[in-house]
């Protein structure tokens, strides 16, 4: 067994996933370790998804068309990509690559259908599922968006029930309950600290 010198132990980046059902407060939770000054570099999904009210091109998403995105994929631009909804999401592979590179510690939002493709992808990245406090609310949170016809409201929920099952692919599970949204941030981060501590640090290779 090799001997692990705790004063040679160099400390690495790392990848962190932040993912779970639509709805559920995954981006709340990222813009909110953002206003809270969180030292993470938070990665922008690229989107063919039609930009919200409210919504700022390049800090929320990057929305792109339909013809670049392909040119993205053709061009191996992307870490990974999924249909969600009709909509194509990516991760552009370079943003990820440069903040690893500059020692940063990299969060990145995506659904459990990319987050599956993450684990497949990369062992040691750090998954953590998002959760609402229970079905009932979470259905509720997604009725008050009121950003969807009510067709796609109920594919949504249903994608949800299905996500649930793949809940062991995730390292950790965090409850964000209504009205705790600090709360949650704070748990990210403490699971963040928690895995710098390792004896042997996870180290992502890309």
């Amino acid at each position: 067994m090799t001997q692990i010198d705790p004063y040679e132990r160099i400390e690495q980046p790392m990848l962190v996933v932040i993912s779970g059902p639509s709805g559920v407060g995954k981006d709340m939770t990222i813009n909110r370790m953002k206003e809270l000054g969180y030292p993470f570099y938070f990665v922008v999904t690229a989107t063919t998804r039609p930009q919200r009210p409210g919504e700022i091109d390049g800090k929320d998403y990057f929305f792109v068309s339909m013809s670049d995105f392909a040119e993205m994929i053709e061009q191996d631009e992307l870490l990974e990509y999924a249909v969600v909804y009709g909509d194509y999401k990516g991760i552009p592979k370079a943003q990820v690559r440069q903040a690893l590179a500059s020692g940063q510690d990299v969060i990145m939002r995506i659904d459990v259908q990319g987050a599956a493709t993450i684990r497949r992808l990369i062992a040691e990245a750090i998954l953590i599922y998002i959760s609402a406090e229970s079905e009932e609310a979470l259905v509720r949170r997604l009725s008050q968006r009121k950003t969807e016809p009510e067709d796609q409201l109920k594919m949504r929920i249903a994608t949800a029930r299905k996500e649930q099952a793949r809940l062991e692919i995730f390292d950790y599970i965090v409850i964000n309950k209504e009205d705790r949204l600090d709360e949650t941030c704070e748990k990210v981060a403490a699971i963040i600290t928690a895995e710098r501590c390792r004896v042997q640090p996870r180290k992502i290779n890309l």
